[in-house]
């Protein structure tokens, strides 16, 4: 939906904006500006001419609202898609779907049998089935038009358009809060079970103690503590940036439709840009399916080395 009153910055700028909730200079809580206009929130600034809430400016006390909203809305429809099939379930005359479930369900229990080698944690096997299908679900958000959502969140308007939420960044994952969050959980997790199994004084001494013994403590620290928290975060860092990457190629694509009926020049840049979205949505299901597995093994090898004993 960009069109010629908006410049391809403008428009790229506006579909990487999150729809922003939070403290703004004065100490009240409110959208930024710009990002909605309706309600108390909108007669505030249009109030106070003289005043504004900066995105910018909220610093850590910012709330990304379509972050947020999508990934609670996935969160739920995921928990009630696989609670109407189990309670439907049926031994004698099994669904298509509930196949397809147990499919699913018996190749995320053998990926969690080959990796996580304790026997005796009921945890790992539900946490890894629900982190491939919470990220699976919010990975296929990137297949929606571009413009779709923030065509629909804006009033059926244009992006140049201030209806009444000007920005709605329907791809959680493409906004790093998301990932780092999850990983955030698997973190805690790691630390529980690492000082669980090791106790505190062995999980200690394995970021202190390794690889060269008591005697090398400040090059052991230097090579193991990095190494530990940086496998935590590339598990959201390397989800952020394919998502991000392939969202932006999306976007780039959509930048050719701009000019579909203004020319015939534009009319072909405009079929070529069909084309480009058609093959890159192709290749991209790949993508999707392959980074909500990514996560979710590494999650069971990162808890697996938590679970693991060094002598």
């Amino acid at each position: 939906m960009a069109n010629k009153e908006l410049n391809s910055t403008d428009y790229i700028q506006h579909h990487l904006q999150n729809l922003t909730f939070g403290e703004c200079s004065d100490g009240e809580w409110r959208f930024a500006d710009g990002h909605i206009n309706f309600g108390k929130d909108h007669e505030a600034h249009v109030e106070q001419k003289d005043y504004t809430c900066d995105v910018n400016e909220m610093g850590f006390n910012a709330v990304h609202v379509d972050t947020m909203a999508v990934s609670i809305f996935l969160g739920c429809l995921v928990s009630f898609f696989f609670w109407s099939i189990t309670r439907k379930a049926s031994v004698k005359n099994p669904s298509k779907l509930q196949n397809a479930f147990e499919y699913a369900f018996d190749f995320v229990r053998g990926a969690v049998n080959d990796t996580f080698v304790p026997k005796n944690n009921n945890i790992i096997g539900p946490l890894a089935l629900t982190s491939i299908s919470w990220v699976l679900a919010m990975n296929l958000m990137d297949l929606l038009p571009v413009d779709l959502i923030p065509w629909i969140a804006n009033g059926f308007q244009a992006s140049n358009m201030y209806g009444p939420v000007h920005y709605f960044k329907i791809l959680p994952v493409a906004d790093i809060n998301a990932p780092a969050g999850m990983a955030l959980g698997i973190a805690v997790l790691i630390h529980y079970y690492s000082i669980k199994n090791k106790g505190l004084g062995g999980f200690v001494a394995e970021l202190t103690l390794q690889p060269l013994g008591k005697w090398a403590l400040p090059f052991n620290m230097i090579v193991e503590i990095p190494g530990f928290y940086a496998k935590q975060g590339a598990l959201a860092l390397r989800l952020y940036g394919n998502l991000f990457a392939g969202e932006m190629i999306f976007i780039l694509i959509a930048l050719l439709f701009g000019s579909f009926f203004e020319s015939v020049s534009g009319a072909m840049w405009g079929v070529l840009g069909i084309l480009l979205h058609m093959g890159w949505a192709i290749f991209h299901i790949l993508i999707i399916a392959l980074q909500a597995y990514v996560f979710m093994i590494l999650t069971v090898v990162f808890l697996n080395q938590a679970h693991e004993t060094h002598h």
